[in-house]
């Protein structure tokens, strides 16, 4: 069987919830494309089954700077002979592998970056870590021919910084029909506010929990795991709040918009923690869209260009409990124009974003 090209993308996770990867991977196995995706075990792995060919390494250290070491060491070696006309690196912690089996075997190197991963919250405030991932980045990104990243601001930063011309690629689930207001969370009528997520560090979890002792008839449901959830679980109970707040845990993608359209409003709210979350365009933005769930989110740049261009949500600025509490309040008591929903539904799909990432890939290769 023939086929445009064996591409072989790689990231760092057990590919489990990555839904950008499945859907670049699900989109170029569609158009015809050979491609293996290879992750790592770094957490417990599932079974995992796709149209694509999927393969997870085996490493002894799960996280840190010797994981990192590890799993570029051992995509390093499998790289070196997987049968690949092109080499798509997910995010910098995997450009290392790929750019110097690129360059052995002299096959093509492409880039799919997520984030500014100096930039992120877990690296920002650590400055002999983050030197390390930006010497990495200044030694290896000024070579990068090909790929895209996940927003217009990080584009025009990498391009400004090392001279590269990103594409832009954003992080969007595929085109959904509105089906109505769901039904899959009811908490005894009252209004459902939604945080869908990683309950990680500068995701503004605590100033939501603060607020919602000023909230009528509402409760906040937290779905997702992190770092912080215990602690996040640990102020509810001590606002005495827990007959308010509810934390929900992981649920699966496949289910998650059933959660996500039994919602009235969504909430994004990040803090300036980094440039990688001011620049950030998550991809929960536009899940509440397609269910034409209203979002609350910080008035950072890409996010505000949304939100402005199409009416789908109110920004904030600032945090205190009591103005967050009165926003959400207002929010919750206000119509929802469908149409517009439905108008901004149509210009945010991954059916359009798609077009792009074939042809950088298809160039990529040529």
């Amino acid at each position: 069987m023939t086929t445009k090209g064996r591409i072989t993308i790689t990231v760092t996770n057990n590919l489990e919830g990555d839904q950008r990867i499945n859907k670049v991977a699900t989109s170029l196995h569609n158009h015809g494309y050979d491609v293996t995706v290879i992750g790592s075990q770094n957490k417990p792995c599932h079974p995992y089954s796709r149209p694509y060919a999927t393969k997870r390494l085996p490493v002894f250290f799960k996280k840190g700077f010797l994981f990192y070491g590890e799993i570029n060491l051992r995509l390093f070696f499998h790289l070196l002979f997987t049968p690949c006309d092109l080499m798509l690196a997910n995010d910098t912690d995997t450009v290392l592998a790929n750019f110097l089996a690129s360059k052995i075997r002299k096959k093509r190197f492409a880039v799919d970056l997520h984030e500014l991963f100096p930039e992120v919250p877990e690296v920002v405030n650590r400055p002999f870590v983050k030197r390390v991932w930006t010497k990495l980045e200044d030694w290896i990104f000024p070579h990068i021919r090909h790929g895209y990243t996940v927003c217009q601001s990080i584009a025009d930063y990498y391009q400004k910084r090392y001279g590269i011309n990103l594409g832009v690629v954003r992080n969007i689930p595929n085109k959904k029909e509105y089906k109505g207001k769901g039904h899959r969370m009811d908490y005894g009528g009252k209004k459902i506010i939604l945080y869908q997520g990683a309950v990680n560090v500068g995701r503004g979890i605590e100033w939501l929990i603060d607020a919602m002792k000023w909230i009528d008839n509402a409760v906040l449901v937290i779905i997702g795991n992190g770092d912080v959830k215990t602690e996040m679980e640990k102020r509810s109970e001590a606002l005495g709040l827990t007959d308010r707040i509810f934390f929900l845990g992981h649920v699966p993608y496949d289910e998650l918009s059933e959660y996500t359209r039994s919602a009235d409003l969504g909430v994004c709210l990040l803090k300036k923690q980094g440039l990688s979350y001011y620049y950030a365009l998550p991809n929960r933005v536009f899940d509440y869209m397609q269910q034409h769930v209203p979002l609350l989110a910080t008035d950072f740049p890409e996010i505000a260009n949304v939100l402005r261009n199409y009416g789908t949500g109110t920004l904030v600025s600032h945090y205190e409990p009591d103005y967050l509490a009165q926003t959400i309040q207002e929010i919750l008591n206000s119509p929802i124009d469908h149409a517009q929903y439905e108008k901004a539904c149509e210009a945010f799909c991954w059916e359009n974003e798609e077009e792009t990432m074939l042809a950088i890939i298809e160039k990529a290769l040529k």
